[in-house]
């Protein structure tokens, strides 16, 4: 058997270890926040952003700024049908309804006239995702925005590394949220951030965040509005803050790992890879392949050829519409019909020539049993 090759690690060195035990030795008393506080400072300043708010997750970032925002009970919130749950999970928590739009079928990402074509009088935001580092249309959705009064929100969950027009992902909507899941190119282990320039957005999410108590109250434990505990431990933030060190070095690993597949898979008839418009830059998180349809080759084959070969390959998002507690919605002929011949290709920080070589011999061994 061929060693293993897992599709996602995390880069972890000394230097994040030697924060994380400095905040486990001494990161308590006054000092319980220090390392929270540094990594909140060091992504602000790299994301060109007001305020940052670490959480202990990118569904806890979403949940607590569509809180702030005011949605609730009977409102809308559009997105793209593919996606992880966890973007829709927090729209069902406070009672709102997702609205799910296809996508785009060269980005991934959701369709700017649909998601227009979507608002209704109970719409109270869009919710965009740059899938796998991939970059919405940002000019045509924030103007959709603007035109309507609704405020666009960035999951970013995927996209560190990843900028649109000299703008940052994350950066751009009236708040981000960013994922630092152990898949990430950016790890805590589990985590995630709040991010936003509206000061009065931030002051509402800072109180919602510390369970409705408010920064400047100074009665102890009293509690101005039911809030929520999304906080991120001092030595998740430790990890976070060494990782921050090396943001630069992470993202240019990321990018070199995709323009490696790029060249030697982009040459192939009847595929596609992750995208990359001229004025934007792909932060490279999840190297995809998709194969045009003519081309027979489907998700199971690729699954069935990947595991074969003692390689992880991690499927395309299934549309959320397809899931049993979702309305079924087929129309969204995108989001239903790539994921069946798609897949996710290995793309750890570490992943050697070899491995990759290993990758590419997969995918040409497609084309050549396509041809039989």
């Amino acid at each position: 058997m061929k060693p293993k090759i897992y599709y996602t690690k995390p880069s972890i060195t000394e230097l994040e270890v030697e924060y994380a035990t400095d905040a486990a030795r001494n990161g308590w008393g006054d000092r319980c926040y220090e390392y929270i506080e540094r990594f909140e400072e060091a992504f602000k300043k790299h994301l060109g952003v007001q305020y940052a708010i670490a959480t202990s997750s990118c569904t806890g970032a979403l949940h607590m700024g569509m809180a702030a925002l005011g949605i609730g009970q009977g409102d809308e919130v559009i997105m793209a049908d593919t996606n992880w749950i966890a973007t829709a999970a927090p729209i069902v928590h406070l009672g709102a309804k997702p609205v799910f739009v296809d996508i785009l079928p060269d980005s991934w990402c959701i369709d700017p006239d649909l998601a227009e074509a979507a608002i209704t009088p109970r719409t109270k935001a869009i919710i965009v995702v740059h899938l796998y580092g991939n970059l919405c249309d940002m000019d045509r959705l924030l103007a959709i925005g603007e035109k309507y009064n609704i405020p666009i929100i960035e999951d970013a969950a995927e996209a560190i590394g990843s900028v649109y027009h000299g703008k940052r992902a994350g950066s751009m909507g009236k708040f981000g949220s960013f994922s630092f899941h152990g898949t990430k190119t950016l790890t805590t282990g589990e985590g995630g951030m709040f991010v936003t320039s509206d000061a009065e957005l931030y002051e509402t999410a800072l109180t919602l965040s510390n369970h409705g108590r408010a920064r400047g109250q100074t009665k102890q434990f009293w509690a101005d509005m039911v809030g929520f505990k999304y906080k991120v431990s001092n030595i998740q933030a430790a990890i976070g803050y060494g990782q921050m060190q090396r943001i630069d070095q992470l993202i240019a690993r990321k990018r070199e790992i995709l323009k490696f597949y790029k060249e030697h898979i982009e040459c192939l008839d009847g595929v596609s890879m992750n995208p990359e418009p001229e004025g934007t830059i792909n932060g490279a998180w999840m190297p995809t392949i998709v194969f045009d349809k003519q081309t027979g080759i489907t998700r199971e084959r690729l699954q069935s050829l990947f595991k074969s070969e003692n390689i992880d390959a991690r499927v395309f998002f299934h549309p959320l519409s397809s899931l049993p507690m979702f309305e079924n919605k087929e129309v969204n002929v995108n989001s239903w019909n790539i994921p069946q011949r798609s897949i996710n290709l290995p793309s750890f920080h570490d992943i050697s020539l070899t491995e990759q070589n290993r990758v590419v011999d997969v995918i040409n061994s497609m084309q050549i049993n396509k041809a039989d």
